[in-house]
């Protein structure tokens, strides 16, 4: 089985999928990061790099085809990007939703402890992560229509949404845990025969 993860900026994509990983002795792949390593190494900032993809497809398609390619080779893994779902169509879809200023102060807190996400230059309060958190998932919307015909933070895509608000971190695991373990059971249950 495949678990695809996606959800709104703070959500807890990455703390869950890495915890995921852990507990299910499974790959983890995280497009987000692909997409930050890409844009460091050309001495952008995510901001700069997904303003970039507005007008070039090749920021976008050269991960999800690698994204695409890990379906139909790979069984196994957990894939956090906002794309995920859609290539690879057969995977179970997770999607973690958060209030906007809830999710903008997790990043803050984030950047204080840890400031090697490459989100944009002169981030100097949540506010700040606020008003960059809109404008990424604008791009965002705006490349995907624009290469696929989808909006990726549309929820009917998805198998599950987990709003994680009012959540700890351990509570939001647990919740997801406690469906990735039901769906495993029910999929192995599907292949024995």
């Amino acid at each position: 089985m495949i678990i695809a993860l996606s959800g709104m900026p703070g959500s807890g994509k990455s703390t869950v999928a890495k915890q995921l990983a852990e507990k299910l002795g499974w790959p983890r792949y995280y497009i987000g990061g692909l997409r930050r390593e890409v844009a460091r190494k050309k001495g952008m900032t995510l901001e700069e790099y997904n303003k970039l993809g507005e007008i070039d497809p090749t920021t976008d398609k050269e991960v999800d085809e690698m994204q695409k390619k890990l379906g139909q080779e790979k069984n196994n893994f957990i894939i956090e990007g906002r794309t995920s779902f859609y290539f690879i169509p057969h995977a179970l879809k997770i999607f973690i939703d958060v209030e906007e200023k809830e999710g903008a102060k997790r990043i803050w807190n984030d950047l204080q402890q840890n400031n090697k996400r490459n989100e944009a230059k002169n981030i100097k309060s949540v506010e700040d992560v606020l008003k960059l958190n809109r404008k990424r998932i604008k791009s965002d919307k705006k490349r995907y229509q624009k290469y696929y015909g989808f909006d990726a933070y549309d929820k009917k895509y998805y198998d599950y949404v987990i709003d994680s608000t009012n959540l700890t971190a351990e509570e939001k695991f647990d919740k997801i845990y406690k469906i990735v373990k039901k769906e495993l059971e029910t999929h192995n249950t599907r292949h024995i025969t």
